[in-house]
């Protein structure tokens, strides 16, 4: 075996050696296969206490911008637990390199300089790394290169977002009805109801056995609700807590009366008793006129599909006894 570059010795290096020099290799530089930092011609940056003493998985992300880059990079990044989280971003000009400034923000506050910063050639590279154990943690991490222009690569961190139903759900007074949220590939905490009373959230209970909330698997919640009445319309929303976050969704129930797909059909048969009424009454008229007549006889209809305008339209009817 040769000997590695820069190690002065007279013999072989001993086993024991060779595995310490492998595990501080493999520290100071960790696989991409198992989810960790990719290799970069970074020196090793120091892993902070609260990353040495958990044991959460890592989140390795990159982003790339060129000088000639036109609009801010953002990647989305969902989380459901905490996370060690290392960025990279790494930006190619084909300035000098010492002219450009990096910083890095979360949202819009300026981070401290706990990152790396390191060139290879024309390329810029900047590393941060950070735990995420709740809320507070999330949202946006965005790296600044300033030269002649500034470019950004941002990185939005948010939890699951959850999925109902797109369009308005609508049933019946006295039918019952069933609300569905799911979070794909995701498995909440805790799973909660609301409903809308004006701008104000109000949990659903499960009181008088009108409301019945379960779920077939973890991912997914279901909101049952009997005996509907017009007033149980409205918005309705799922709401899944996450351990770094919460997330919610919008559902919109529409109850309707009976009568309401019917009133189209019941102004149809409206129009056709009235219009079977007007010829019953022009049929009496003109049998009581017809002995005055002279044998023929007029029955003069209103027509309301005229825009207004009245159309006198005539019946005659013969009397037989002239014919003959």
């Amino acid at each position: 075996m040769r000997a590695l570059p820069g190690l002065l010795a007279a013999r072989a290096p001993t086993p024991r050696l060779l595995l310490l020099l492998q595990c501080l290799l493999a520290t100071a530089r960790p696989s991409s296969a198992d989810g960790s930092a990719p290799d970069l011609p970074f020196t090793s940056l120091p892993l902070r206490e609260e990353m040495m003493a958990n044991n959460f998985s890592w989140e390795s992300h990159n982003i790339s911008l060129t000088e000639h880059s036109s609009m801010p990079v953002e990647k989305n990044i969902t989380l459901e637990r905490p996370s060690n989280v290392n960025l990279t971003c790494q930006f190619t000009t084909s300035g000098d390199l010492n002219a450009v400034n990096v910083t890095w923000k979360k949202d819009s506050e300026q981070l401290e300089n706990n990152y790396l910063v390191n060139a290879t050639g024309s390329t810029l590279y900047t590393q941060y790394r950070f735990t995420i154990i709740n809320s507070k943690q999330m949202g946006s991490y965005s790296c600044f290169f300033r030269e002649e222009k500034e470019q950004r690569g941002t990185f939005n961190f948010k939890v699951p977002e959850l999925h109902g139903k797109n369009k308005p759900l609508i049933s019946y007074v006295g039918d019952s009805t069933v609300l569905t949220c799911k979070c794909q590939n995701c498995f909440p905490l805790n799973w909660t109801w609301y409903s809308t009373n004006g701008s104000i959230k109000v949990p659903v209970g499960v009181q008088m056995n009108k409301y019945v909330i379960n779920g077939t698997y973890a991912n997914e919640t279901k909101l049952k609700i009997t005996q509907l009445l017009e007033e149980d319309g409205g918005s309705y929303w799922c709401h899944a807590l996450f351990q770094v976050g919460e997330s919610e969704e919008h559902i919109e129930l529409v109850v309707l009366s009976y009568l309401v797909p019917l009133k189209p059909f019941l102004a149809i048969v409206a129009e056709v008793v009235l219009l079977v009424a007007a010829i019953l009454l022009c049929e009496k008229y003109t049998q009581k006129e017809k002995k005055h007549s002279g044998g023929i006889t007029f029955c003069f209809l209103k027509s309301d599909d005229s825009n207004g305008i009245e159309n006198n339209v005539p019946r005659h009817r013969k009397n037989e006894s002239l014919g003959q």
